[in-house]
């Protein structure tokens, strides 16, 4: 057998293994998933029978219409759709310009501003929960939507990611577009959006699902029922009604088919946007 061969051989190993071992964690991460969905269709005194029934003989689909009796879901599912519609669309607005300032505008003190900016991502959010609430108790935004949609208005996160993706496209299209009489604003909409497109999925996809999944912002600010949010509305409902676990998985399983929806739709953009906005800048 020739060294080329031995080579080949060697190589074709080590992608298999590599797959194999992929695959296999990709199987354990969904395991969880996999029982919440076949917890959902079981009889309260079967959730937790040993050994796992994976697929229930005589499926309680009757346990996602209960769960609407028990639990306003239906309000929670409104509310949580409208902060997380207008939290990502202002977080994408807002990154996309100052990414488009820090990328492709000079003015001084744009990469010290930058850094300074960047930073604040290290900082954990408990550290400035307080100061936070006090400032919104004064301004009188305390449990209403409005106080949190502008505390999530902005995301350094988000801010880096688009200028790595704004910092791969060619200052001369910017140029052109200059010289063809385009504002700032006009490329800003008509160029570098367009050709973001990757960026901008990526950060819809984490947007959407931060703002879906946040469980502790909602649950400081929002104390009437009319505003809260899913996540709380799960918590009310495993408070509540904690002996009937089939009837709460139902309720997860049902909170999570959103961000599955958009990840399937995005998710090539997603892939796409991570990887070039590693590479670039």
């Amino acid at each position: 057998m020739s060294r080329n061969q031995m080579k080949v051989i060697a190589s074709g190993g080590k992608n298999v293994f590599i797959y194999a071992a992929l695959i296999l964690m990709a199987v354990v991460m969904l395991i969880p998933f996999a029982w919440m969905i076949s917890a959902s269709l079981k009889l309260e005194k079967d959730v937790f029978s040993f050994p796992i029934v994976w697929l229930p003989p005589k499926p309680q689909w009757g346990n996602y219409l209960e769960i609407w009796k028990k639990v306003p879901l239906l309000t929670g599912f409104l509310n949580t759709a409208k902060l997380t519609l207008f939290t990502t669309v202002l977080q994408i607005i807002t990154s996309s310009f100052a990414a488009y300032a820090f990328a492709k505008l000079e003015f001084k003190g744009r990469d010290t501003l930058f850094m300074l900016y960047v930073m604040t991502i290290s900082i954990p959010w408990q550290v400035y929960m307080v100061p936070q609430y006090k400032l919104m108790t004064w301004l009188g935004m305390t449990d209403s939507h409005l106080g949190i949609i502008l505390m999530h208005a902005f995301t350094a996160m988000g801010v880096f990611l688009m200028r790595q993706f704004f910092i791969g496209i060619p200052g001369e299209l910017l140029e052109a577009a200059r010289i063809d009489g385009l504002s700032e604003y006009g490329i800003w909409a008509k160029l570098m959006l367009p050709l973001s497109r990757p960026a901008v999925a990526t950060l819809c996809i984490t947007s959407f699902t931060f703002e879906w999944n946040d469980f502790m912002g909602p649950l400081i600010y929002l104390s009437s029922q009319k505003n809260k949010t899913i996540q709380l509305m799960l918590r009310m409902f495993n408070t509540q009604y904690s002996s009937n676990y089939a009837q709460i998985m139902a309720a997860a399983t049902v909170a999570l088919i959103p961000v599955l929806i958009l990840f399937v739709f995005l998710q090539r953009y997603f892939v796409e946007g991570v990887a070039s906005s590693g590479i670039k800048g």
